[in-house]
């Protein structure tokens, strides 16, 4: 597994590298102090699997960077790390299907334990969003919920939920990947959410999963 970690702060960097060498001593781990050196490792390493972002870096909106991202990589998970801990900013950037938010005022536990669910395929969500349930979910008996969902729309919500690709879930679920889209497509109005990301986080703060 190849992973880049753009941050201006070396310290910062080495730190977060010697965690990641904790979970996994096989990982090769890339670093960039800017947006700048890391297009140009994005463009010249097109087989890095995780970018791991301090999305403060941009001086533009952080939508813009990561379709810049996607667009150079689009096969690269993208990782955002902040000093920020607004829960407005924590959201926007979710859900642009990013694999995960860390804050740097994380506690060591709580930080590797993120990356450790990245690295294995999931997607980190602060504890500060799940608990942040909305006004609207409150009111809904989880039943309710539940019930809005069939029972293949729940099986593709926890293979989602494992950070599963569309081929991965339909190897699981023994159909076709055109059928698995559907299924999610069906999931996503239900939730009434834009992409799997706002799906998880939702289907969290719901109660679901």
């Amino acid at each position: 597994m190849k992973v880049l970690i753009t941050d201006e702060q070396s310290l910062f960097i080495d730190g977060l590298s010697l965690r990641l060498k904790q979970i996994n001593n096989d990982i090769n781990i890339l670093q960039s102090a800017n947006l700048i050196d890391m297009q140009r490792i994005l463009s010249k390493e097109p087989d890095i699997d995780i970018l791991i972002l301090d999305i403060d870096l941009a001086d533009q909106h952080s939508t813009e960077v990561i379709n810049k991202i996607k667009s150079i990589s689009p096969n690269t998970k993208i990782v955002a790390i902040s000093a920020s801990e607004d829960t407005r900013n924590i959201r926007k950037i979710l859900s642009n299907d990013v694999k995960g938010y860390i804050t740097k005022k994380s506690d060591s536990n709580i930080l590797s334990g993120a990356l450790k669910l990245i690295l294995d395929g999931g997607i980190y969500i602060p504890l500060a969003i799940l608990e942040n349930t909305t006004e609207y979910n409150k009111n809904i008996p989880q039943t309710q919920l539940k019930r809005n969902l069939t029972n293949r729309q729940s099986q593709v919500l926890d293979l989602i939920a494992q950070g599963k690709s569309n081929k991965q879930i339909a190897y699981d679920m023994g159909v076709s990947e055109a059928t698995v889209k559907l299924h999610i497509n069906a999931l996503l109005r239900s939730l009434k959410v834009n992409n799997r990301t706002q799906a998880v986080i939702t289907a969290q703060k719901m109660g679901l999963i």
